[in-house]
C-alpha cells in the first residue's frame, strides 16, 4: 500500500525527504553512497578475484620452480670442469663388439693356479697374480699411461730386467706391450673394455732353470675424446699377446727373481700410425700407405684373431 506523499515512512519525517530532494550531492557523495548500499556484494566480489589472482601466481611460480629444477645441475656434475667441444657420449662403445664386455680390471680374470712343473699352486697363484698387475699398470692405470715415467711398470719387473724396458720407452716396442698416451689425447670417463685370458705352463731353459710362463691374450678399446669426430669421440684398438716368464725362486740369484718378457705381438685399430712409431697412441686414421684391410673391422675384436695384420701400424 502506498503511502501518501505528505506523511512520514518508517519513521522518518516528510521534511527530510524534501531535503534530499532540495540538496544535490557531489560525484564523491554520491559514489560513498551507492558503495556503502552495496558494501557485502562488493566485498564478496573482491574475495574472490583475490583468490583467484592467488592461485594464478602460485602456479606460475611452480611453473618457474619446475623450469629452473629441470635446467640446474645435479649435485654429482657441479664444479666438473668444462670441456671444449662436443661432450662424449656415455655410449661411447655402443656400435661397437666391445659395448658389452667388461669394464677395466673387471675383465683381467686368472685362471684356477694349480701345482705344475715343480711350482706348487701357491708359487703359480703368486705369478700369476705379479702378471695381472703388471698387466693392470701397463694397460689400465690413467696415472701410468698419461704420465712421463716408466717406474709404476719397472717395479713389477726382475731388476736385471728393468733396463729393457727403459730402452724401449720412447720406441715403438713399448706400444706393444704397454699404452702411453699422445699429450694431446684425451680418454673418455668410460673404462676401457676389456676381453681376453690368460694361460700358464712350467718351461725348463737349457741351463736347467725353471720357468712359469705365463701368456696372456688381450684385447683393449678405448674410448677417446675427438673433435675430428661427428659424435666427439672415437675408439682405439689394441690386441696383444705377451709371454712373461718367473724363474723358480730357487734355481737363480735374488736380481733375476721376479717378471721378465719373453715374446710380444700385437695390432692396433683407429689409431695414429705416426705416434705409436714414437710409443705413443692417439686416435687416427689409418695408413694409407699399408695394404688395405679385407676383413671385417669388427673381426679384430675378437682375442683369437690371428696378431699378424697387414694393415697395423
Amino acid at each position: 500500500m502506498l503511502s501518501p506523499r505528505g506523511s512520514e515512512r518508517d519513521g522518518y519525517p516528510d521534511w527530510l525527504d524534501r531535503l534530499e530532494r532540495e540538496i544535490r550531492p557531489s560525484l564523491a557523495v554520491r559514489l560513498r553512497i551507492w558503495c556503502r548500499r552495496r558494501a557485502r556484494r562488493l566485498m564478496a566480489a573482491l574475495g574472490v578475484v583475490l583468490l583467484l589472482a592467488a592461485a594464478a601466481g602460485a602456479a606460475g611460480y611452480g611453473y618457474r620452480q619446475l623450469r629452473h629444477s629441470a635446467a640446474a645441475p645435479s649435485p654429482a656434475v657441479t664444479g666438473a670442469p668444462a670441456t671444449a667441444g662436443p661432450t662424449a657420449s656415455l655410449d661411447v662403445f655402443a656400435d661397437t663388439p666391445a659395448a658389452n664386455w667388461p669394464a677395466g680390471a673387471a675383465g683381467i680374470v686368472l685362471p684356477p693356479a694349480r701345482p705344475t712343473g715343480g711350482f706348487t699352486g701357491a708359487e703359480v697363484s703368486a705369478g700369476l697374480t705379479r702378471v695381472r698387475a703388471a698387466v693392470l699398470t701397463a694397460r689400465l692405470d690413467r696415472a701410468f699411461m698419461t704420465g712421463g715415467s716408466p717406474t709404476p711398470l719397472l717395479r713389477h719387473f726382475a731388476p736385471d730386467a728393468r733396463e729393457s724396458v727403459r730402452k724401449d720407452w720412447s720406441a715403438e716396442t713399448i706400444a706393444t706391450y704397454a699404452t702411453r698416451l699422445a699429450p694431446d689425447a684425451r680418454l673418455t670417463p668410460d673404462q676401457p673394455r676389456t676381453k681376453g685370458r690368460f694361460t700358464y705352463r712350467a718351461v725348463r731353459r737349457a741351463d736347467g732353470v725353471r720357468m712359469l710362463e705365463v701368456t696372456s691374450n688381450f684385447v683393449w678399446v678405448y674410448g677417446f675424446r675427438d673433435l675430428g669426430s661427428r659424435s666427439g669421440h672415437s675408439v682405439v684398438l689394441l690386441h696383444d699377446e705377451i709371454v712373461w716368464r718367473l724363474p723358480h725362486a730357487g734355481d737363480v740369484a735374488r736380481a733375476d727373481r721376479g717378471l721378465w718378457l719373453h715374446r710380444m705381438s700385437s695390432y692396433g685399430w683407429g689409431m695414429d700410425c705416426d705416434a705409436v712409431k714414437h710409443g705413443l697412441i692417439r686416435p687416427g686414421g689409418l695408413d694409407l700407405t699399408a695394404t688395405p684391410l679385407t676383413e671385417d673391422p669388427d673381426a679384430l675384436y675378437d682375442p683369437d684373431h690371428p696378431i699378424e695384420l697387414p694393415v697395423s701400424c
